[in-house]
């Protein structure tokens, strides 16, 4: 393995997230706009990814995030905590006016809310963001003690992402300072590109801020679009019947040339997901291992029927991170990442319902090609 992490005995935590939570309005069955009843659940592509650590795989995980201080914020706490994560660094904004994080009882500041409908055959999933005055994009540099968390406490990983790093100029800023911190405490550190034109359709703002962090990652996480989208690097394009094959030995080129600009990378990883229809898709996913010089694939997964694409990506990185942390090599490691992504589509919301048994079946279904039994 080319990381040195840190043992469990050494830090309190495994994995510590920094980013953005949503409260998700999920219509079920019925497109938004002639819904009338909802389910709740949460999500963050950030903190998906620790959530994943802590309630798929039992490790010790935290977030830091910042939510106004309501019913709404609660709700987020209390689902954060059911998945295990410590909450305790969560900043709060009193919503009376009072102290250093405050806002006012008439939502200038008010915590983030996404209505998505997962879609269903040919009508694609929709999701709708109301997050332009979240309390998250008013946290910036010296509000967060890195010193105490990843000193004091410690912590064997760190990752964010780049839906957070563009919320506002101080997460970037956030960001940059977390990912410095976490490198001079020995914490292995992982960044998913995650460019979303919603949040900033500036693609130079974006590669401006992403490349400012991505000398500080070890583990990269991004599909081809990402590259392009985030950072600049602009590939061969893929012709929609291309087998996995041909994108494999174009997205392998450009991954080299990525790992030679970024000589800090250990791993890249993208998990390729080719939509049939709202509720089918093809499952791939890749790791390279920069030191070795070698492309790790996943089982492919073809035709698989799913129950809600977000999350996937997410869940994919902390499938990888979950590995590297228990001490698997990359060719194990992308093989959870495939398997965990795959799974978390295959149950409703954003974040993982599936523990680290479901995980290592899959792996095993998926590498001998078998089918689904049914456990009685």
């Amino acid at each position: 393995m080319s990381l040195n992490l840190k043992s469990a005995s050494e830090t309190r935590y495994d994995a510590i997230a920094l980013g953005e939570v949503m409260m998700r309005i999920d219509p079920g069955q019925v497109p938004t706009a002639r819904a009338r009843n909802a389910r709740i659940w949460h999500g963050g592509g950030e903190t998906n990814v620790a959530e994943g650590l802590s309630y798929c795989f039992g490790l010790r995980g935290a977030v830091v995030t910042a939510l106004v201080d309501d019913g709404i914020g609660r709700n987020i706490e209390n689902q954060l905590r059911e998945a295990g994560l410590d909450t305790s660094h969560i900043v709060w904004f009193d919503n009376g006016g009072k102290g250093d994080f405050s806002t006012d009882g008439k939502g200038t500041l008010h915590n983030g809310i996404n209505f998505t409908w997962a879609g269903k055959g040919l009508l694609p999933s929709v999701t709708e963001y109301y997050r332009a005055h979240t309390p998250v994009r008013e946290v910036g540099p010296g509000d967060v003690d890195w010193d105490f968390l990843f000193g004091e406490m410690g912590t064997r990983w760190f990752s964010t992402g780049g839906i957070y790093t563009l919320l506002s100029p101080k997460t970037a800023d956030l960001a940059l300072e977390a990912m410095k911190k976490a490198g001079e405490y020995g914490a292995g550190r992982s960044f998913d590109l995650n460019y979303r034109s919603k949040v900033e359709p500036s693609k130079d703002r974006a590669r401006e801020i992403n490349k400012s962090i991505v000398p500080h990652v070890e583990f990269l996480v991004g599909n081809q679009d990402d590259f392009d989208d985030a950072l600049g690097y602009e590939t061969e394009k893929v012709p929609k019947d291309a087998s996995f094959d041909v994108w494999l030995n174009i997205y392998t080129k450009m991954l080299r040339q990525v790992a030679q600009d970024y000589p800090n990378l250990k791993y890249i990883g993208t998990q390729l997901r080719g939509a049939l229809s709202a509720d089918r898709i093809n499952w791939g996913a890749v790791l390279y291992d920069v030191e070795a010089d070698v492309i790790h694939q996943a089982a492919v997964r073809e035709n698989i029927e799913i129950a809600d694409r977000t999350g996937g990506g997410d869940s994919f990185a902390s499938g990888i991170v979950a590995a590297l942390l228990k001490g698997k090599d990359p060719a194990e490691a992308v093989q959870w990442g495939a398997a965990h992504g795959i799974l978390v589509q295959e149950t409703i919301g954003d974040t993982s319902m599936v523990k680290q048994g479901d995980v290592e079946k899959e792996v095993a279904r998926a590498i001998k090609g078998g089918g689904v039994s049914a456990l009685r």
